[in-house]
């Protein structure tokens, strides 16, 4: 029998990880520019924060693969259905691809790495420029992906009036009853 909500330690990475990437969004927009004089304080900070994203999404797929979570309502439309696992994935994948590519740009720039952590690409200068564009652009979906989920999430709890939203979130209302 599935669950009625997400296991405790899923909905705390979930909102754990919604409050990093929030701050990260932002952070990654308040360092446009070399010539921003928070940009000495926040590269490291998005640095750090970015690498404990991709230890957290490691966790939250091994998390989600292996803990039984609650099913969608069964009166929810297939193309919904779709949509829902469609956008799941490329949330997963996103916030997986983010720090990912942060570290292979920073690698490819010869820039240095939290933590001393290897190179994972090879030192070019041009593909240094192509991942940190795809960087960008990857933090610009990912942010466009969240409003969706957000909304979405948002649609569950006030129109449909459905469990969707109470099985992630903290707290009483996240329990099973």
């Amino acid at each position: 029998m599935k669950p009625q909500a997400f296991h405790p330690v899923a909905r705390l990475l979930h909102w754990l990880m919604a409050l990093l990437i929030l701050a990260m969004l932002f952070i990654g927009v308040s360092m446009v520019g070399d010539l921003s004089p928070r940009h000495t304080w926040l590269l490291p900070l998005h640095k750090a924060i970015g690498l404990a994203l991709l230890v957290l999404v490691l966790a939250r797929i091994g998390l989600r693969l292996t803990l039984a979570h609650p099913a969608l309502p069964t009166d929810l439309p297939p193309v919904q259905r779709f949509a829902a696992g469609a956008s799941h994935l490329l949330l997963y994948g996103l916030m997986l691809a983010m720090p990912l590519l942060g570290w292979a740009m920073l690698s490819a720039g010869g820039y240095p790495r939290p933590l001393q952590l290897p190179a994972i690409a090879p030192h070019d200068l041009q593909l240094y420029a192509m991942l940190r564009q795809a960087h960008g652009w990857a933090g610009y979906l990912l942010f466009a992906t969240v409003l969706v989920h957000l909304g979405a999430a948002l649609v569950h709890a006030w129109v449909r009036r459905d469990t969707v939203m109470r099985s992630m979130w903290p707290g009483p209302l996240g329990r099973s009853e």
